[in-house]
């Protein structure tokens, strides 16, 4: 009988194994060329996302993708399986309302993930749209802009922290700062106390004294050049092995999430439990975690770790992105006097019916300059600058019009870059990559059109919660410090920014004095 273990395994065997993988890999590499090989982009795109993840390692992605659209068009091959699009008029169809474009394993890689072996689903990055619509409808209300304006008292007290901080170390010294710092710090001393009813002490101290901002850095800059070969995130960061022998970089940001929760737990538990309409309304007043905590009690289908899902998006999402527009409105607000003049002007007309010194925002909220201003910086610098990824659905789908439309396989990876499509020249005009404030002020019609082509705040189902808070922050930081302080920069030039996904900038030198 023949007994094949008895067998040993010729060297021709082996070759032919060896030839055999060679085949496939040969096939499946000219397959995955073939199925997009109409569309342009640079030669060892089409073949490996290598490219990509030294694009992001320089941190000028977002130069270099602007590069490939003006070498190439509206549609580029980024990577053998990844077409990104720039033609602000085609948001729809990439983000469209109605499910069936889920998002991409881009995504999967911004999951925090444990030392207990699980990542954690946020309503940013989950790709099941499912459970998106399960953690985003209860607390969607929360975010509307009706709520967001109960939130305003906390602005107001964040707004006197920094006043009392600026004139105690700066006023009247001519001390030179890094204001986009201080922005930084209003940014998520306002966010903290929104969620927590708490600052976490970066005004008092005027430093990172815990690490938040520092640990958040970390984490965008760790992930974004795995988002580029999101495969290789499960066998780097995201496995049982790799978290046991170091920290993974979410660790720091859920300890002090999970912190607050328990802390906040431990408070419930001596309360007796909400009985009446009064105590809903009472929980509606109160900061975010509490509405949280009432909306997960009050409804039973919410998983067990949405709260924590939930804070950590207000963490680490809800402050750092609103300090970037902040940073870019107060950068070119400097660097461009007649706009600052303008504003000042603005506010001056108006300084009869605006509260002093912190205005309201229904006193700021609709003044046309202010207004354009703040949406010239979001969309001149978004915080976010690498395609917000998608899946193309099986059956494929034809994206454009006429001549100009393009048929994308089932399967593909498509998505738009908001730095790109934010300075799309058709919707813009041909000064789309400087600041001017005034495209802004146009009729109602041409207002929409252009608000609707702006990428920052994601598009479609997936738009950002957030929207509502970063604008009344814009408004009243700006408006406040406008008609108080009077603020010089000291060298343009010396601005930095960086971008690894994530956008980070840094010394934005001034000096301030009080408006006489």
């Amino acid at each position: 009988m023949f007994d094949s273990r008895s067998q040993p395994i010729t060297p021709l065997a082996f070759a032919g194994l060896g030839l055999g993988l060679l085949c496939w890999a040969f096939l499946h590499q000219f397959r995955v060329y073939y199925r997009l090989r109409h569309f342009p982009g640079p030669f060892f795109a089409r073949f490996t996302n290598l490219q990509r993840v030294f694009w992001v390692q320089t941190a000028r992605s977002h130069e270099i993708h602007t590069q490939m659209h003006n070498r190439y068009g509206d549609f580029v091959r980024m990577g053998p399986n990844m077409i990104s699009i720039s033609d602000a008029n085609l948001i729809p169809a990439v983000y469209p309302i109605r499910p069936g474009v889920p998002k991409g394993n881009f995504y999967r890689t911004l999951m925090p993930y444990s030392r207990q072996g699980s990542a954690m689903p946020l309503i940013f990055n989950t790709r099941d749209e499912a459970l998106h619509m399960k953690l985003k409808k209860p607390i969607a209300p929360i975010f509307s802009l009706s709520n967001v304006l109960t939130f305003e008292k906390y602005v107001d007290q964040i707004l006197d922290l920094l006043f009392t901080q600026l004139d105690q170390r700066f006023v009247g010294r001519e001390t030179p700062f890094d204001l986009g710092e201080w922005l930084q710090f209003f940014a998520f001393e306002v966010m903290g106390t929104m969620t927590f009813s708490r600052q976490y002490g970066f005004l008092e101290k005027g430093c990172d004294g815990n690490g938040l901002l520092g640990a958040i850095w970390n984490y965008m800059k760790t992930a974004a050049p795995i988002t580029q070969i999101p495969w290789f995130d499960l066998v780097w960061y995201k496995n049982p092995l790799a978290a046991a022998l170091r920290p993974t970089t979410g660790m720091p940001i859920l300890n002090i999430v999970r912190s607050a929760i328990e802390e906040r737990q431990a408070t419930l538990q001596k309360k007796p439990k909400p009985k009446s309409t009064g105590d809903d309304e009472a929980a509606n007043r109160g900061d975010f975690l509490s509405r949280f905590f009432h909306v997960q009690m009050k409804d039973p289908s919410v998983p067990p770790w949405a709260v924590t899902a939930w804070t950590f998006s207000n963490v680490i999402a809800g402050s750092d992105s609103t300090a970037v527009v902040m940073k870019t409105l107060w950068y070119n607000l400097l660097t461009h006097p007649n706009s600052m003049q303008k504003l000042s002007d603005e506010l001056a007309q108006a300084k009869s019916k605006i509260t002093r010194p912190y205005p309201t925002w229904t006193e700021v909220a609709s003044l046309p300059y202010l207004d354009a201003c703040v949406n010239e910086a979001i969309r001149l610098h978004p915080p976010f600058c690498l395609p917000l990824e998608r899946v193309v659905p099986k059956e494929g789908m034809s994206i454009g019009n006429g001549d100009a439309q393009r048929f994308l396989p089932g399967g593909t990876v498509i998505g738009m870059n908001p730095w790109v499509v934010n300075r799309h020249r058709p919707t813009f005009g041909d000064d789309a990559d400087v600041w001017r404030p005034e495209r802004w002020l146009v009729g109602a019609d041409r207002y929409r059109a252009m608000e609707g082509s702006v990428l920052t705040f994601g598009a479609g189902r997936r738009v950002c919660l957030g929207k509502n808070i970063a604008l009344l922050e814009l408004k009243k930081l700006t408006s406040a410090l406008v008609l108080n302080y009077e603020t010089t920069i000291l060298d343009a030039a010396q601005f930095q920014v960086e971008n690894r996904w994530f956008f980070r900038q840094w010394d934005l030198q001034v000096t301030i004095k009080r408006q006489s």
